[in-house]
């Protein structure tokens, strides 16, 4: 066994059992844990430069203590998605679908039952690991798109957490295969594609201001639909309060139009 392999396996089979035990904990409580969590991360300043000049480039109006305070409010929400992670583990999928509130699903089961797939787009906005409870409530299978993780042990145990509901997650470069496959047995899907992160070095094709900033966008959602032949739905994710969620979904009305890159 490679050494890095080795000490992969070895951080994951020591942290793993704290993750298990913790899983266990009621919701109410680990949202104690994330507190303390917080407390840890507020001290250490976790990313701090990187989180602030992100802020401070998105935001030039607002003074330090504004700054400050946003970033402090991320921490929050960045520990409370960490529990809420690993809740999942043990809880049931009717205590999730309690807290992750469906605005208009009847959009997702009309284009369904007009015979169309779905191309689901949406951020790391929320939580989104809670997202894939929502193929319980359709007719069609949940598919999410991912980015293995380098830790191959890390990597299984988030898969197994991601298809707990029943969705299936693919590997980035295995989309266009598993796409066709379900046409080929005209099976329904919902394709989910978190679609704010950067394009690889060699698809930087499109790039727009996004927050005052110069920013790469990805045309994945694009190039998926068009090879499916399906629709886009975008799913806005708001939170409600501490670990309660809703989603509304907003379909893609506008005509395919070629993008063309900025000067």
């Amino acid at each position: 066994m490679a050494k890095s392999s080795l000490r992969n396996a070895i951080g994951f089979y020591m942290g793993y059992p704290f993750l298990w035990l913790v899983g266990w904990l009621p919701l109410w409580l680990l949202y104690g844990v994330s507190d303390l969590f917080f407390l840890i991360v507020a001290a250490i300043g976790y990313r701090r430069k990187v989180i602030t000049g992100n802020l401070k480039n998105s935001f030039p109006e607002k003074s330090d203590k504004d700054i400050q305070k946003i970033r402090l409010r991320f921490y929050r929400h960045f520990c409370d998605l960490f529990v809420e992670t690993l809740v999942l583990q043990h809880v049931s999928a009717q205590k999730i679908k309690k807290r992750v509130k469906l605005v208009n699903l009847e959009i997702l089961q009309s284009l369904l039952k007009e015979g169309h797939d779905i191309v689901a787009v949406l951020g790391h906005y929320g939580n989104w690991e809670w997202i894939p409870v929502t193929s319980l409530s359709l007719d069609a299978a949940g598919l999410s798109v991912y980015r293995p993780l380098k830790n191959v042990y890390f990597d299984r145990f988030m898969l197994r957490l991601r298809g707990i509901f029943g969705s299936r997650n693919i590997p980035l470069k295995a989309t266009a295969r598993e796409i066709i496959q379900y046409k080929r047995r005209q099976q329904r899907f919902i394709l989910g594609l978190i679609s704010d992160q950067s394009p690889s070095k060699h698809e930087l094709h499109y790039w727009t201001t996004f927050l005052n900033q110069n920013t790469p966008i990805i045309l994945g959602p694009e190039k998926m639909a068009k090879l499916a032949k399906a629709k886009i739905v975008y799913w806005k994710m708001e939170k409600r309060k501490r670990g309660h969620y809703q989603i509304t979904f907003i379909p893609y009305e506008a005509t395919w139009q070629p993008l063309r890159n900025l000067p």
